[in-house]
């Protein structure tokens, strides 16, 4: 059950099923319910299977039926990462979103995607920036520059954390 820190910050019990929502842009939203593996009031992490079409062919990776996503949210950073596991446990890769920092409420995990991503390949030898015309067509570098900042300075931390050390430490 769902519990309350010190903070008023919501903080959800493993166990607990969620649901996720991604606020894309465009007022579209994708919403997916998850189980809650483990949550210190900062970093929540829930696991849900793949929620989209049968087949997702990005080119650089397939998401599929099957696949389950163990995914990293945290309240005080600008990203999230979605480990990515093929039905037989085969790490796939990791998707990071650059994202606003993450809302909790009730069972409500609210994600605000900022259109820049970076995929890495579970080999680390494909570290891909992603939906960076995306970014700028969104209109944020002019309407938010803040917000745009602190998103290029995530999509930056975490192309510097693939590259180097990876992620794992990251995802404790």
């Amino acid at each position: 059950m769902s519990r309350t820190s010190p903070a008023d910050t919501t903080v959800l019990a493993p166990g607990d099923e969620v649901t996720v929502v991604l606020l894309k842009s465009h007022d579209r939203q994708v919403r997916y319910p998850a189980t809650v593996e483990r949550d210190d009031g900062v970093h929540a992490v829930v696991r849900a299977p793949w929620s989209g079409p049968p087949v997702r062919d990005f080119g650089f990776v397939r998401f599929e039926q099957g696949d389950v996503f163990t995914e990293h949210y945290w309240r005080d950073r600008w990203f999230s990462v979605k480990e990515v596991r093929a039905p037989d446990g085969g790490l796939k890769g990791w998707y990071c979103d650059i994202t606003r920092p993450v809302t909790v409420s009730g069972t409500t995990l609210t994600s605000r995607d900022l259109e820049l991503d970076l995929w890495v390949s579970g080999d680390r030898t494909a570290v891909l920036r992603l939906d960076e015309d995306e970014f700028e067509a969104s209109g944020l570098p002019e309407h938010d520059p803040e917000a745009a900042q602190h998103a290029r300075r995530a999509l930056k931390e975490l192309e510097s954390l693939a590259n180097g050390v990876g992620l794992s430490g990251l995802l404790f």
